[in-house]
């Protein structure tokens, strides 16, 4: 246990007390706030027993962490196989955010489907 120390001020001795550094707080995100909806309108069950065991938030921000690592992993995969290159961006930009925006719209139906609902 380590010491406990004083610093003097003025007539009085103050203990020398160093607060850790708080945990920083994490919010749910998008993905965590749709099945956070999902649970709420469509399996209540299951949201009030999260929600009483204090497990609710943690479950959340289990499934957005889930939901970006997919959306990494996936969506470069995604791009590659549809054809979005850097030489299709210079030569037609419309092209390829269509392409990207088609490519995101896929892996997100994937993680709604297997993740949120």
């Amino acid at each position: 246990m380590a010491e406990l120390t004083y610093i003097r001020v003025g007539d009085y001795y103050i203990p020398n007390l160093v607060a850790d550094e708080p945990e920083p707080v994490r919010t749910v995100g998008k993905y965590g706030s749709l099945r956070r909806t999902y649970l709420k309108q469509h399996k209540h069950d299951l949201w009030r027993e999260l929600a009483g065991s204090g497990k609710l938030t943690a479950h959340l921000l289990d499934i957005d962490d889930t939901a970006q690592e997919w959306m990494d992993r996936l969506l470069p995969q995604m791009m590659e196989a549809a054809g979005v290159t850097e030489e299709l961006k210079a030569r037609d930009q419309m092209a390829w955010v269509g392409l990207v925006n088609n490519c995101k719209a896929k892996v997100e139906e994937i993680i709604y489907s297997e993740l949120i609902y």
